[in-house]
């Protein structure tokens, strides 16, 4: 069972690293930044990993408030890739939440950010199964 499509298309005619990019019925556009050689007309690849993060986690946040009938208010998710002097990586995720909630509904939806769906996904790994075409 298919749960998600992405495509990308980079053209011979296509600046450097720009990629045109169909996620579901979405088109959008992918690049590197000018320090990596690229023109910055679109989120670079890691980018897109961190917005499917904070976006999974700032709504599996709102339907789980919305299914408990609590307060809602703004919820903000920042992410950022960081890689250490050994060579590990990590990402830091920062979740806000307005409203007026009380510590032990904060505690939960803390818990809930760590059951996310891409959350989970990003932790477990993912065999990736790779067929070459000519």
């Amino acid at each position: 069972m298919t749960l998600a499509i992405a495509t990308a298309t980079s053209d011979a005619d296509s600046p450097n690293y720009v990629v045109k990019i169909d996620a579901g019925t979405h088109s959008l556009l992918g690049d590197e930044g000018p320090r990596e050689g690229g023109q910055d007309s679109g989120p670079a690849p890691f980018e897109f990993v961190l917005s499917g993060l904070a976006a999974c986690t700032a709504a599996t946040l709102r339907m789980y408030m919305q299914k408990k009938a609590w307060p809602g208010g703004r919820i903000k998710v920042d992410t950022q890739l960081h890689v250490e002097r050994e060579g590990g990586q990590y990402i830091r995720r920062t979740v806000s939440v307005d409203g007026p909630l009380d510590d032990s509904q904060r505690k939960r939806l803390g818990e809930i950010c760590e059951k996310t769906p891409v959350t989970l996904f990003i932790k477990r790994g993912t065999r990736i199964d790779t067929t070459m075409q000519w």
